[in-house]
């Protein structure tokens, strides 16, 4: 597993200014993170966890740091350790830093896209040679798994109310985003759930709210269920899905993820692949406490509400 790890510096966590207004891959002037993100390197190297790329993302003030691959344990505590670092090297410098999926709402939100591969020994069991897009039968059956599962690994990989800001198809119709609305893979599609990079899958559902120890757990048992069952994906779409009309997407088969946290924790709740991958007791608590938070959220009274109605009557 690999992760993209994307995530925002503002000047502070109540007063969420930018710090520049660079854009995808600046290395200019207007990146003023770059001494940053040098740090957070050094001090993750310095712990044995190898940085791939940093770079910076499409928002403004927006980065991303991309940590070598490893097994799947030994990465999530690398998730964790990483999250931390960039957190402590921001305080360190008086500033903030956030891995909030969709701190605001005019700009793109940070994901935690995952590069998945599954070995036999020494051997890439994805990859085979000479095949649409150097997938094997087993790396196809595993895509076919990641999305029968999608809806409810989502409850996972995507488990708080503002994590579903990103995913929300609506914001993508107003503005430029690339967030993996739809269940459905590509060899080269960011709109949808799963890419396919040569000879790997990259799963583009998580974000900085994962648990990486239980969203790792519920990506195998989804894969390997299609695996193990010969699971059939169909073919890539290799569109803009955020271009096509509703009817389209019925046509060729394309399910929307789920728009809300409640949405994915009811059907985490009747998923019994997932359920079972990370024990009955986890998974009751989870949903307890996921639909505490959801309740809360929806008894919530914004000031985009008291904006738009207080006047009416």
């Amino acid at each position: 597993m690999g992760p993209e790890l994307e995530y925002f510096y503002f000047t502070s966590d109540e007063d969420p200014q930018f710090l520049d207004h660079g854009g995808y891959f600046d290395e200019t002037p207007l990146d003023a993170a770059t001494d940053y993100r040098k740090r957070t390197v050094q001090y993750l190297e310095s712990m044995g966890i190898p940085v791939e790329y940093v770079h910076h993302e499409v928002a403004p003030s927006q980065h991303e740091i991309i940590v070598r691959y490893t097994d799947a344990l030994t990465m999530a505590d690398n998730i964790m350790t990483s999250r931390l670092t960039v957190k402590e090297v921001a305080l360190q410098h008086g500033i903030y830093a956030t891995f909030m999926p969709k701190p605001l709402e005019d700009y793109d939100g940070s994901g935690m896209h995952l590069h998945l591969s599954l070995f036999e020994g020494d051997v890439n069991a994805f990859h085979e040679p000479g095949t649409p897009g150097g997938l094997s039968k087993v790396g196809q059956a595993f895509i076919a798994g990641l999305l029968r599962h999608a809806a409810e690994l989502t409850a996972v990989t995507n488990q708080w109310v503002n994590s579903y800001k990103r995913l929300v198809v609506g914001r993508a119709l107003s503005g430029a985003t690339w967030a993996p609305a739809y269940i459905t893979y590509g060899n080269n599609n960011r709109t949808a759930c799963v890419r396919v990079p040569y000879g790997r899958l990259e799963l583009r559902l998580p974000d900085g709210s994962a648990n990486p120890y239980l969203a790792s757990a519920a990506m195998l048992a989804a894969g390997m269920d299609g695996v193990d069952r010969k699971l059939d994906p169909g073919k890539p779409i290799n569109e803009n899905l955020y271009e096509w009309s509703p009817e389209k997407l019925k046509r060729a088969g394309v399910g929307l993820l789920p728009q809300s946290l409640k949405e994915a924790l009811d059907e985490f709740e009747k998923d019994k692949v997932l359920r079972t991958a990370l024990g009955e007791d986890l998974s009751r608590e989870f949903l307890t406490l996921k639909r505490m938070e959801w309740v809360e959220y929806s008894r919530h009274v914004s000031e985009w509400e008291r904006e738009r109605y207080v006047e009416f009557f």
